[in-house]
């Protein structure tokens, strides 16, 4: 029996809380802002110049999702014009050595898993 057979029976939850999580960190966008976030504070528009191709509509919805799960926090400063800064949690600091093992290893493999693909690919036509 494998050691992680029953991780998803842990909480009895069927599962729900790894999928809940998953499809939240798991999403396009979520791991760059929050890999992105790994330092001082960043202001909205420092932290869209830092992620290529993310959207301002696309950027609200993730930092606004990771500040209500409490992995990100937003301070408002009482400045003219006013100043919002954005900063990862303790919590959400927890969350980068897995998700830089994670990039790591989808570098390492891409190329193989790419060339699975090709072949599946080839054997389907």
């Amino acid at each position: 029996m494998s050691k992680y057979e029953k991780s998803c029976l842990i909480r009895g939850d069927g599962g729900r809380a790894i999928r809940g999580i998953l499809d939240r960190i798991g999403d396009k966008w979520t791991l760059l802002v929050v890999a992105t976030l790994d330092g001082p504070p960043l202001r909205f528009s420092e932290l869209q110049t830092r992620i290529p191709g993310i959207s301002q509509r696309m950027l609200t919805r993730t930092v606004r999702n990771l500040e209500r799960d409490g992995l990100v926090s937003r301070t408002v400063y009482a400045e003219v014009p006013p100043r919002v800064e954005y900063e990862l949690t303790a919590t959400g600091r927890t969350l980068i050595e897995p998700a830089v093992a994670l990039a790591e290893w989808a570098v390492d493999h891409n190329p193989e898993i790419e060339q699975n693909q090709s072949a599946y690919d080839a054997r389907s036509e």
